[in-house]
């Protein structure tokens, strides 16, 4: 039987096969799961799509999969990276009425298809799963009849806006002042 040393313990290269299988196990569901954030991001028009989405994911899950393997610091280069990738996502249109900002929605779903691909990478495939239904949850609650009721969008004429507020206190709004 051959042996070889990893981290100081020794492991059999048959165990060395079955780890590398389930942490291919657990990116191929981080690529899943994250695929299907993305496709959900491409129907809705969105600019980061089912591509961008699952690299993202599975770039994580195998940030996260290194992790384990004794460099914890590596998540943060993760949420460092997805901060950049996001930040390219979101961009301000100014217009008459006011500023405009675009892909904030996308970008939060960036970061949480990273999130979702760490935890698969770390084997917490249920909590991948949950988090990514909560996700495509809250993405799609104004189109699911139902729970639609439950979209803020729906309810917003009924209540004054922040910049309405300041506006009546003779206030500026923060994005007046730039």
């Amino acid at each position: 039987m051959a042996v070889e040393r990893k981290g100081g313990r020794a492991m059999d290269y048959r165990q060395a096969d079955t780890s590398t299988l389930v942490t291919i196990g657990h990116l191929a569901v981080a690529f899943v799961l994250t695929y299907l954030l993305g496709f959900e991001r491409t129907l809705r028009g969105a600019t980061a799509g089912n591509r961008t989405f699952s690299m993202i994911g599975v770039g994580a899950a195998l940030v996260a999969v290194i992790a384990l393997d004794g460099a914890p610091n590596a998540l943060a280069g993760v949420v460092t990276g997805v901060g950049f990738i996001g930040g390219g996502l979101v961009f301000r249109q100014s217009r008459t009425e006011g500023d405009l900002v675009h892909g904030v929605t996308t970008a939060g779903a960036i970061f949480s298809a990273a999130a979702i691909g760490a935890a698969a990478g770390q084997g917490h495939l249920a909590l991948a799963a949950a988090a990514t239904a909560f996700v495509i949850l809250a993405l799609e609650t104004r189109h699911i009849p139902g729970l639609s009721v439950f979209d803020g969008r729906r309810w917003a004429h009924r209540f004054r806006s922040d910049a309405d507020v300041l506006r009546l206190h003779g206030e500026r709004s923060p994005s007046a002042e730039d």
